[in-house]
């Protein structure tokens, strides 16, 4: 295992857990510099914190303990878990963000990202199913840590769900959903993407919540398509990792 460096930076921004963390929430910290960042993360009177913060460099500094609740997450829902800051770990990623001039995320700082996560899986059980993005909790709210965070690269060191649909797969499901469709299409794609973690309720109408929510799905898991539209790749996506989560539900219980 590797032995990571991490450094010590309190911050007062945390109360008492409820439970032990079974989540993982990736956040970007949409800020011009990290040192930035860091300070925000640490100012009692911004009362927002994270339990980690990893910079551009790879550099990883601890702000609260991981049995404490830190208040990074905000209002969402994950899997039928409203409190989420209470469930959950945070991690801030340094970027600049949507707002500052998105950009990639530096190899070193996500090999840093991924020995983190993998430190932290070693102390509490976190399914793959539960390692998610902030966008994921809070659609309507947050593109973080949004489409250019390689979530593919965390999955095939072990930490999450990824899936990746044949061509025929593909073509098997048509055309595409978008606002104003209504239908079974429509009733499925829903239900797959409740079942899957979102906030979005079942139901037979493609409105614009539905559409934010696909556009969440798309940062994760189709980030080469990040509209809203749930064109016949994005529901093949959809249809996979949700057996990827189903299939790991299982082996859970049975375990």
């Amino acid at each position: 295992m590797t032995t990571l460096t991490i450094t010590d930076a309190p911050s007062p921004n945390f109360d008492e857990r409820r439970a032990p963390p079974d989540i993982l929430v990736l956040h970007y910290t949409g800020m011009r510099t990290g040192e930035e960042a860091l300070a925000r993360l640490r100012d009692p009177a911004a009362e927002v914190s994270a339990h980690y913060l990893v910079e551009e460099d790879g550099r990883i500094f601890s702000l609260v303990p991981e049995a404490r609740r830190a208040w990074h997450a905000g209002r969402g829902v994950w899997q039928g878990e409203t409190d989420i800051n209470a469930a959950s770990i945070g991690i801030e990623i340094v970027n600049p963000g949507h707002e500052f001039g998105y950009r990639a995320f530096p190899d070193v700082q996500v090999q840093a990202v991924i020995d983190l996560t993998s430190d932290i899986r070693s102390r509490w059980t976190i399914p793959d199913a539960r390692i998610i993005g902030h966008s994921d909790l809070a659609p309507e709210r947050k593109e973080d840590p949004g489409e250019l965070f390689p979530w593919k690269r965390l999955a095939q060191a072990g930490h999450g769900l990824w899936f990746e649909p044949a061509a025929e797969r593909i073509a098997a499901l048509g055309g595409f959903l978008q606002v104003g469709d209504e239908g079974i299409g429509v009733v499925v794609l829903r239900s797959g993407l409740h079942r899957l973690g979102y906030g979005l309720q079942p139901g037979g109408t493609f409105d614009e919540e539905t559409a934010t929510t696909v556009r969440a799905f798309q940062r994760h898991w189709r980030a080469s398509r990040v509209d809203g539209v749930a064109d016949g790749e994005t529901r093949a996506t959809l249809m996979g990792v949700l057996q990827l989560a189903t299939a790991e539900s299982v082996t859970g219980v049975l375990n």
